[in-house]
């Protein structure tokens, strides 16, 4: 895609580079291919000696198949630790639990906390509800063996980016509505929360054009509710921004970038739940595309990481 596209003098210099590597486009055509595992980030030897990394498999949710977790942990977890349990991103089609590694060792390191990474199933093989059942399943045990896990179960929040920012967000829904265990935050990263962003007729002119399309997003929607966005009846668990209501919520933090598709719906999603009394920090970073929070080396990267970090430290009451 190069340099040719019609936003690309608003991208930051820095992030230029992306734009060669980044998939142009999701198609199913491409989806095997894209499946394949990405080349592991060279971590520290210094941060791979102070944290752990563990696999669980746990129960399905009412008889549905086992879920994969995959536990990041310091060495020296204190006693009564935060939690965050996290989904990847990948549009709802590709991703596995490890790939947020290189970022979440060094969170547990810092904030002496657990991360537990779910492993939820993919569209278009397994459409919606198969995702939100995994992360609730998820959901229920960590908080019922929060005490085996030397976790405080008052500060367990949800994470997520892209689509697993969108499950991050839903698990929030689900578990205000089921009122079985109280969520301390949700943290969203560049969150797909609005299938209508598909259909919409009046298209952002310059966000969305790298990164993840329109064109994908379209195919990334259609896979997970099994038909075309768009349609009145969507369950406000698959798609969070349909949700009527967004009292209730926990204090949230979103971060986005100014030239990502979801940029509109990120804003709005943070405006009602201001307008709802849910305690909102928002951040919109100039210059950046969709999936820059997780490639280190720019400024705008390190700064949004750093910002991150601080917002963890304030839910966890650091």
């Amino acid at each position: 895609m190069g340099d040719s596209f019609r936003g690309s003098h608003l991208v930051d210099p820095q992030l230029v580079p992306l734009l060669g590597i980044l998939p142009k486009e999701f198609t199913a055509d491409n989806l095997d291919a894209l499946r394949q595992p990405f080349p592991a980030m060279p971590l520290p030897e210094e941060l791979l000696a102070a944290t752990t990394l563990e696999e669980r498999t746990i129960p399905g949710l009412d008889g549905e198949p086992d879920v994969r977790l995959v536990l990041i942990r310091p060495k020296n977890l204190p006693a009564n630790a935060p939690a965050v349990l996290n989904f990847h991103g990948g549009g709802y089609l590709i991703g596995r639990a490890e790939m947020s590694e290189a970022s979440q060792r060094p969170i547990a390191q810092k904030l002496d906390c657990l991360i537990v990474n779910v492993d939820y199933r993919l569209a278009p093989e397994n459409p919606y509800p198969a995702q939100v059942n995994d992360g609730y399943a998820a959901l229920r045990w960590l908080f019922e063996n929060a005490a085996e896990l030397g976790v405080d179960a008052t500060r367990i929040g949800v994470m997520g980016d892209s689509a697993g920012g969108g499950l991050a967000a839903a698990m929030a829904l689900l578990a205000r509505d089921k009122g079985e265990y109280k969520l301390a935050f949700q943290y969203l990263v560049y969150p797909m929360l609005d299938d209508r962003t598909c259909t919409s007729d009046d298209p952002h002119p310059y966000a969305g054009e790298v990164g993840w399309n329109n064109n994908s997003n379209r195919f990334g929607w259609s896979a997970l509710l099994g038909h075309e966005p768009g349609k009145d009846g969507v369950s406000p668990y698959a798609a969070p921004a349909r949700a009527e209501d967004l009292s209730g919520l926990p204090p949230t933090f979103i971060m986005t970038a100014a030239l990502d598709l979801f940029v509109e719906e990120n804003f709005e999603y943070a405006r009602r739940l201001l307008r709802a009394g849910v305690p909102t920090d928002f951040h919109c970073y100039p210059g950046a595309i969709h999936g820059f929070y997780s490639i280190p080396g720019s400024a705008v990267s390190g700064r949004a990481v750093s910002e991150g970090h601080s917002a963890l430290a304030r839910f966890f009451g650091a």
